[in-house]
């Protein structure tokens, strides 16, 4: 088999329904033959940005050698497809082809892209088959997997959402060949996670490969995001709608969400405020005593290898512990915050949040950029 016909497929086996993760090159023009059959389906509605329509025509392609009438959908890019009336605006496309009940809802783009036409086909005749094809790292890695589907509301990001598995999630790896370094080093953040709070192995080879990663090479971007995906495969298989080791992979998410908040979704990339969220928890994990002293260490050694942001902000404890009040793991009644901590790499946890004071200090500290070598050592 030649490198350009391999693909490494991964099963996800979640409780309202299994399905495979196709990862490889050249898969868009591969989709017919990868999706599994649709039953009475007749057309299918590619929702994806603009700026995407290239790649959104080689799928539409494949789509109609599958006998199926193809219509686009366009959708704004990034985070501000996440919104209720553009979830509005997909319904009344979808009413216009007509979109029957069999017929899937295909969406090609990155996270928010995923994200919104899965919410789409989560609630569009309460359930229409939905067909990832994540474009980006971060989608490729997290986003398209696992069923979670959502949009923002000024209050906070993903509170409007659903669970609706995929039929498929087609992740082809040509398309990170075109990103900027930038949305690379973002999409690595959530392979770093994957690694942190289970696998040490992957977080050891995140920083032995993150900058060749970052850079582009599509052989060691492929190493990690295999493993990153068998990762959330496990973790969404014993636990689907997140009533217990699934909320590990909020790992650094909680500050992270907060800080995307506050920025109004612009300026700051989710990967971005994430690892910030992560070096933040292990923070905390260490003055807490939960974890042993070098895990912030860690962390900063192995998201700085990916060149993603460890430190050097300036922020207001009170607004970011305002806007971590809405986060999505919170206890609710009386139950206050819950964070994913650490006790080890691989050993994540969710636990009630501490007392006020060493969050504030936890927030403070991330205004210091580290000075931590390779080898953990202060500089």
């Amino acid at each position: 088999m030649t490198r350009a016909a391999a693909v490494t497929t991964i099963p996800v086996r979640a409780a309202s329904g299994a399905y495979e993760v196709h990862v490889g090159r050249g898969l868009l023009e591969r989709l017919d033959s990868l999706l599994p059959p649709l039953p009475g389906a007749r057309v299918a509605a590619i929702v994806r940005p603009r700026a995407l329509s290239g790649l959104a025509e080689r799928a539409a392609h494949a789509l109609a050698r599958r006998g199926l009438a193809v219509h686009a959908i366009d959708v704004p890019a990034g985070e501000p497809a996440k919104r209720l009336e553009v979830v509005e605006s997909i319904y009344q496309r979808l009413a216009a082809i007509p979109a029957h009940r069999a017929d899937p809802v295909v969406g090609v783009g990155g996270g928010a892209t995923t994200d919104v036409a899965g919410f789409a086909a989560a609630t569009w005749l309460r359930g229409v088959p939905l067909v990832s094809v994540p474009t980006t790292l971060l989608g490729m890695v997290d986003a398209a997997i696992g069923g979670k589907t959502g949009v923002d509301l000024q209050a906070g990001k993903n509170l409007v959402g659903a669970f609706h598995q995929p039929s498929a999630v087609i992740a082809d790896l040509e398309a990170l060949a075109t990103l900027p370094a930038a949305e690379l080093r973002s999409g690595m953040a959530e392979v770093i996670k994957a690694g942190l709070i289970a696998d040490p192995a992957l977080a050891a080879s995140c920083l032995a490969d993150g900058p060749a990663a970052v850079a582009g090479d599509l052989d060691r971007l492929a190493q990690l995001v295999e493993a990153a995906i068998r990762i959330k495969a496990e973790v969404v298989g014993a636990d689907e709608r997140e009533a217990g080791r699934r909320a590990i992979l909020n790992y650094g998410h909680t500050l992270g969400h907060a800080l995307e908040r506050l920025a109004g979704y612009q300026g700051l990339r989710h990967g971005e405020a994430v690892a910030l969220g992560m070096v933040f928890a292990a923070t905390v994990s260490e003055r807490l005593g939960l974890a042993a002293p070098g895990l912030v260490d860690g962390h900063v050694r192995v998201l700085r290898a990916a060149g993603l942001p460890v430190g050097g902000v300036e922020l207001d404890p009170d607004a970011v512990l305002e806007a971590m009040g809405t986060d999505k793991k919170h206890g609710g009644a009386g139950g206050g915050l819950r964070l994913v901590l650490l006790r080890a790499e691989g050993e994540a946890e969710l636990v009630p949040a501490p007392e006020r004071s060493l969050l504030v200090e936890a927030i403070r500290s991330l205004a210091a950029e580290p000075r931590v070598g390779r080898d953990g050592a202060e500089r």
